[in-house]
C-alpha cells in the first residue's frame, strides 16, 4: 500500500531529517570557522582527506560546479592544506590531495562534530546499519559508489 506524501508520519520524518541537516550544517560551519575556513572549504577538505581526487569528481560528489571547486581548492592550497598533483593513472589529470596539515585539520573538523556521534553511539550496530541502509536507499545509493 502506497503512503501518502502528506500523512503525519511522513511529514514528521521530513521535519526530523530537516532538523538533522540544519544541525549538521550549523556544527560543520562552527567547526570550520574555528579553523578560519568556510563550511564549503571544510567539506571539500573533509572529502579530499578520504582520498585524493580530481576536482570534477569533488564537484560531482558535492553537487556543485567544477569552477566553484577550483576556487575552493585554490584557497585551500594557499593555506597549505591541499596540493595539486598528477594522477598516477593518468598524468594529464590533476588530483587535489590534502597535505599533512590538511589531513590533521580534517581530522580535527570531524572530531568537532559531536551532535550525531553521541546519539548514534546509543544505537546498536544493527540499528546503525538499518539507519545507514535506509538513508542510502532514500538517496538512491544503496551500495557505496564513486559518483
Amino acid at each position: 500500500m502506497a503512503t501518502s506524501r502528506s500523512d503525519p508520519l511522513t511529514l514528521d520524518v521530513i521535519e526530523l531529517i530537516g532538523g538533522v541537516v540544519a544541525r549538521y550544517h550549523e556544527e560543520y560551519d562552527r567547526a570550520a570557522a574555528a579553523h578560519a575556513l568556510t563550511g564549503a572549504q571544510a567539506r571539500v577538505l573533509g572529502l579530499l582527506s578520504l582520498e585524493p581526487m580530481p576536482m570534477r569528481k569533488v564537484a560531482r560528489k558535492l553537487k556543485c560546479e567544477p569552477s566553484n571547486i577550483t576556487g575552493i581548492v585554490d584557497r585551500l592550497e594557499l593555506r597549505g592544506l591541499v596540493e595539486r598533483r598528477p594522477d598516477p593513472a593518468d598524468r594529464r589529470v590533476k588530483l587535489a590531495a590534502p597535505t599533512q596539515e590538511g589531513i590533521r585539520t580534517a581530522r580535527q573538523l570531524r572530531d568537532a562534530l559531536d551532535f550525531a556521534r553521541e546519539p548514534l553511539a546509543e544505537l546498536s550496530e544493527a540499528e546503525r546499519t538499518v539507519l545507514r541502509d535506509l538513508l542510502r536507499r532514500m538517496l538512491g545509493t544503496e551500495a557505496d559508489d564513486d559518483s
